[in-house]
């Protein structure tokens, strides 16, 4: 007996064993359970994730000897015939191969007769959108009004090739590409049914290589078998793919996190010995920092069951989530560049080295070098007293606010905030946050997450100097986000601004003359152009 490719093989039989698509499969099992059956429907989504596959099982529960239903027997003539492709009634037809007006109204002439066998005559169409313009318009009217014993089931990859008068013709599911987690899984069930050893990070290569194709994923499981000469390991799936291992961009990770140019060059030395893709190595870099910063924005959505699980969210806390932006953003360009460089390997390094160049610990390196010396303590800044508000407060010199900082537990960042010379970006920044510790090194300050945006560059990097300056030495700045517990700079001015809103509309509303207008006028005041005097 001939072999037979996984991707027949393990095609789904019933809506039970299909993977990845339980919206269409919830839709169509009521449909089928209340026996209300629409005459055309449209399937749509990328190669390889079920679109042929439902339409064969939809066909199987329009056709079974034991009725309509949404869990077809898999037993009897017509279901055995359907998964053999010899049922008669049954008829797939390829729109690549068959797009001229002629082909459609030849097949749409049969239409009109009983089915032979079956129960009802299904017409699969695939790849639906290929069809001319002209065989679109001949079908029109068999697929709005078709007989009784008819049913249309359209596939393609591209919906919007398809008139639009076809479309309002036919229920619409659209297929969602396959997650990686789910097709690693399905791999691993069939190959523990087909008794067949593997390595699970194996199967998580072959599942991203895949794309969130099924099929993409089984025809790769088959190569990856003969590869393997029977077995399914990680070393040999890498060798096959041309992929990058994980380690490697890990293993940059960690050389920036600790400032190891060194090591950085031993990566790129190693990846070229190995004669792997550098455009593919950026790529896959790329792909980690986008992991990374889900990780850091939304902790919860990393699977329990993901092998890199410890190692993501030991970087995912030691990075900030603006160094990772960065770092993607340079990634990104440089893969860009590869083609301009003297090399591949060349460019590779200088990707490299910018990310050490622009690491967090060098951040502080810099701005030490760019803050000017101390001056002396004749030198005043503005720096308001705790009464008086901000447009009252009287030049303090550096040295009095420092020593008050520093005899201070609870330092008043509204005051520090009023005397730094920001703007733009930067002084939202600073006016959104609240302070939570200032001492000689560092600057920590709490930003709530729904302003995440404010720390875009170069925001945060003209606050930190803008602090280094004003104290006369260099400070960390560090950013943490939480939902803040003391009203920060911002909110103290909006709620200001609210009390001299509402007193002056609570003014204008207590004039006589106002309510007497008010009254004989059959008038009413428009808040909205009330503005307080002061």
């Amino acid at each position: 007996m001939s072999y037979q490719v996984l991707a027949r093989k393990w095609r789904p039989r019933n809506f039970s064993t299909l993977v990845g698509q339980e919206h269409v499969v919830r839709a169509l099992t009521h449909a089928l359970s209340e026996q209300r059956l629409h005459h055309a429907y449209l399937f749509t989504g990328t190669r390889g994730v079920g679109k042929t596959t439902i339409a064969r099982i939809l066909a199987k529960s329009l056709n079974c000897e034991s009725g309509i239903t949404a869990t077809p027997c898999g037993t009897c003539s017509a279901c055995q015939e359907i998964d053999s492709g010899r049922f008669v009634d049954l008829l797939e037809v390829d729109a690549a191969t068959n797009t001229r007006v002629d082909e459609m109204r030849q097949l749409l002439e049969n239409a009109v007769y009983a089915p032979t066998r079956g129960r009802f005559k299904v017409y699969v169409i695939d790849e639906v959108h290929m069809l001319s313009n002209s065989a679109f318009n001949a079908m029109l009217k068999t697929l709005e009004e078709p007989p009784e014993h008819v049913k249309f089931i359209l596939a393609t990859t591209d919906p919007q090739k398809i008139p639009v008068t076809v479309l309002s013709r036919c229920l619409q599911f659209n297929l969602k590409q396959m997650p990686s987690l789910a097709i690693s899984k399905h791999l691993g069930q069939i190959l523990q049914a087909e008794g067949i050893s593997f390595d699970q990070p194996a199967l998580s290569l072959v599942a991203r290589s895949a794309a969130g194709s099924m099929r993409d994923a089984l025809s790769l499981l088959d190569q990856a078998i003969a590869h393997g000469a029977g077995c399914v390991e990680e070393a040999q799936v890498r060798t096959m793919l041309g992929t990058v291992d994980q380690d490697y961009l890990f293993a940059i990770l960690e050389a920036l996190q600790v400032g190891d140019a060194s090591a950085l060059l031993q990566v790129a030395s190693d990846l070229g010995v190995r004669s792997l893709s550098f455009p593919a190595a950026l790529q896959e870099l790329a792909a980690l920092l986008t992991r990374l910063q889900i990780v850091q924005c939304v902790p919860t959505a990393i699977d329990d069951e993901d092998p890199d699980r410890q190692r993501l969210l030991s970087l995912a806390n030691a990075y900030s989530a603006e160094f990772i932006q960065l770092a993607y953003q340079i990634v990104n360009i440089g893969r860009n560049e590869l083609s301009a460089a003297p090399d591949e390997h060349s460019g590779f390094v200088m990707t490299l080295l910018r990310l050490h160049t622009f690491r967090p610990s060098s951040v502080a390196d810099v701005l030490g070098a760019a803050t000017p010396k101390p001056r002396s303590a004749a030198v005043v800044r503005t720096m308001p007293e705790a009464s008086p508000s901000p447009t009252q407060c009287e030049p303090v010199s550096r040295s009095q606010a420092e020593k008050s900082i520093a005899s201070s537990q609870s330092p008043d960042w509204h005051q520090i905030v009023s005397a730094l010379p920001l703007s733009g970006m930067a002084k939202e920044l600073a006016q959104n946050c609240e302070l939570r510790r200032l001492d000689d090194t560092e600057c920590l300050l709490r930003l709530s997450p729904s302003r995440t945006h404010l720390q875009m560059k170069p925001g945060p990097d003209r606050l930190q100097q803008a602090l280094c300056d004003y104290f006369g030495r260099v400070l960390k700045l560090r950013i943490e986000l939480a939902e803040n517990e003391i009203d920060t700079p911002a909110e103290t001015v909006g709620r200001e601004r609210q009390a001299r809103q509402d007193s002056a509309v609570a003014s204008i509303s207590r004039d006589t003359f106002i309510r007497d207008a008010i009254k004989s006028l059959d008038a009413s005041v428009v808040e909205s152009s009330i503005k307080p005097i002061a």
